[in-house]
C-alpha cells in the first residue's frame, strides 16, 4: 500500500488553509524523514506523489522527457484544456521543443546582460518607492514597497506606463488568489486580455525597444505569434515578473525583522548582500509547488511510479532538506554554499526572471538598509491563502528613517 502523506505529515498539503498560518515545516520534516516520496490523496481529483526531498525535486526538475509539464499542467488542480487561466500560463504548461522555441523569444529580455542595463533605472525606482514609504512613516509593505518595484520594472520591460504596471499588478493578485471558475477571476482575465490586445495594436503601429515589441515581431518555426499567443505571453510576464520578487522582498524583510542580529550583521557589512539574497530565497521559497506528470513507468527516490501519475515538488521543503543544508532552520545571511531550489531545480522550466528578481531585491534592500534605522511591524501579518504561492498578503510596518549626518 502506498504511504499516505497526510497521515505522516498530519496536514493536507493540497488545502490552501494549511498555509494561512505559515509553511508547515514540521510536516515537511516528517515527510523527508519517513517518506520523501509519499502518495497524497486529493479529494475527488486524481491524487499525486508529494516530493519533499531535495534530491527528488532536483531529479524531476531536470528530466523533462520523463516528467511532462504539458500533459496535465503544473498545478494541483487539473483544469479542462480550454480553461483560460491554465492557458494564460502556457509556458509553464508546455514541453520541449515548442517550449524551448517560445522561451527563447522572451528570454532576450531576461538575460543577465539585458537585466544589467536596468540596474540604474531599478535603483531610481527603488529610491522613489522608499521615499514615499518614509514620508508616510507607516505603510502597507506588501503593496507599497514589495509589490511596487516589480510592477514598475515589468512595465519598463513591456514598454507600458508605470501606473499601468501598478493597475495590472492588482489584477494579477486577483488571478493568483481566486479559485478556478470564480466570476471575478474570469472578469479579470477578460480585462487583461483587452489590455494586451490594445498593447499589441499600439506596438505594431509604434515599435519600441521592449519585450512586447520583440514578441510581436519575432518568429517561431517561421511563424509569428498569434494574437491569442501574444495575449497569453503578456499574462505570463505579468505573473512571472511580479510574484517571485514581491514574495521574496516581503517575506525576506519579515525574516530580517524576526532575526534582528542578521539585520544588524547585514547593515554592518553590506558586502553580504549577495549571500543574504540567496538565503532569503532559500528561507522564503516564493513558489510553493509545481507538478509534473510521468510520461513512462519510472521511479523517484526508489519508489516505482507509473506513466500518467503526477508528482508535486514542494520547494520550501527541499530548501530545508537536512541532507543538503547544515542547520536548515537557521536563517543565516552568510550561508555558503547555498544551492537552493527557489527558482526551480534547473532544467527546462528554470525561472526566466531569476536574474531580474535578484537585481530588484538588491536594489530595494540596499535602500532599506541604508535609509532606515528601524522597521517594525505595525499590525498583524496575513499570509496568502494559496497552495501555489508562498506569500504574504498584508504586512503593515512602521519605518524610522536613518539619521542624516550634519
Amino acid at each position: 500500500m502506498a504511504t499516505d502523506a497526510i497521515s505522516i505529515g498530519g496536514v493536507d498539503l493540497a488545502d490552501p488553509d494549511t498555509y494561512v498560518g505559515g509553511m508547515p515545516h514540521g510536516a515537511f520534516r516528517e515527510l523527508r524523514r519517513h517518506a520523501p516520496v509519499a502518495w497524497h490523496p486529493y479529494g475527488d481529483n486524481p491524487g499525486f506523489w508529494a516530493l519533499t526531498g531535495y534530491d527528488e525535486v532536483l531529479a524531476v526538475s531536470r528530466d523533462s522527457r520523463t516528467w511532462s509539464s504539458q500533459t496535465t499542467g503544473v498545478f494541483l488542480d487539473v483544469p479542462a484544456p480550454e480553461d483560460s487561466y491554465q492557458l494564460s500560463l502556457m509556458m509553464l504548461t508546455m514541453d520541449p521543443p515548442r517550449h524551448t522555441a517560445l522561451r527563447a523569444l522572451v528570454s532576450r529580455g531576461f538575460t543577465p546582460r539585458h537585466v544589467a542595463r536596468l540596474n540604474a533605472r531599478t535603483a531610481d525606482m527603488a529610491r522613489d518607492i522608499l521615499d514615499a514609504a518614509l514620508q508616510r512613516g507607516e505603510c502597507e509593505f506588501v503593496d507599497d514597497v514589495a509589490g511596487a518595484l516589480p510592477s514598475y520594472v515589468i512595465a519598463e520591460l513591456l514598454g507600458i506606463p508605470l501606473d499601468d504596471g501598478r493597475r495590472l499588478y492588482a489584477l494579477t493578485e486577483i488571478m493568483n488568489t481566486r479559485p478556478l471558475h470564480d466570476p471575478e477571476l474570469m472578469q479579470t482575465q477578460v480585462e487583461l486580455f483587452g489590455y494586451a490586445g490594445d498593447l499589441a495594436a499600439s506596438k505594431r503601429a509604434a515599435p519600441g525597444d521592449d519585450i512586447a515589441t520583440a514578441l510581436l515581431h519575432a518568429e517561431v518555426d517561421g511563424q509569428r505569434l498569434t494574437d491569442l499567443e501574444f495575449n497569453l505571453f503578456f499574462m505570463l510576464l505579468l505573473n512571472a515578473g511580479g510574484d517571485t520578487t514581491r514574495n521574496l522582498v516581503a517575506a525576506g524583510t519579515l525574516a530580517l525583522i524576526e532575526h534582528p542580529e542578521q539585520w544588524a550583521r547585514l547593515a554592518a557589512d553590506p558586502s553580504l548582500m549577495p549571500t543574504a539574497i540567496e538565503e532569503m530565497l532559500r528561507w522564503t521559497s516564493p513558489v510553493n509547488v509545481f507538478t509534473r506528470t510521468a510520461t513512462r513507468d519510472t521511479e523517484v527516490g526508489g519508489v516505482p511510479l507509473r506513466a500518467g501519475e503526477r508528482v508535486a515538488m514542494f520547494y520550501p521543503s527541499a530548501n530545508r532538506d537536512e541532507k543538503h543544508f547544515a542547520d536548515p532552520d537557521r536563517f543565516d545571511i552568510g550561508r555558503a554554499p547555498n544551492h537552493h531550489l527557489a527558482f526551480g531545480g534547473g532544467g527546462t522550466h528554470f525561472c526566466l526572471g531569476a536574474s531580474l528578481a535578484r537585481v530588484e531585491a538588491t536594489a530595494i534592500f540596499g535602500e532599506i538598509l541604508t535609509r532606515t534605522a528601524h522597521i517594525e511591524l505595525a499590525g498583524p501579518v496575513e499570509r496568502v491563502r494559496s497552495v501555489l504561492m508562498n506569500g504574504i498578503r498584508s504586512m503593515p510596518v512602521r519605518l524610522t528613517p536613518a539619521s542624516v549626518p550634519a
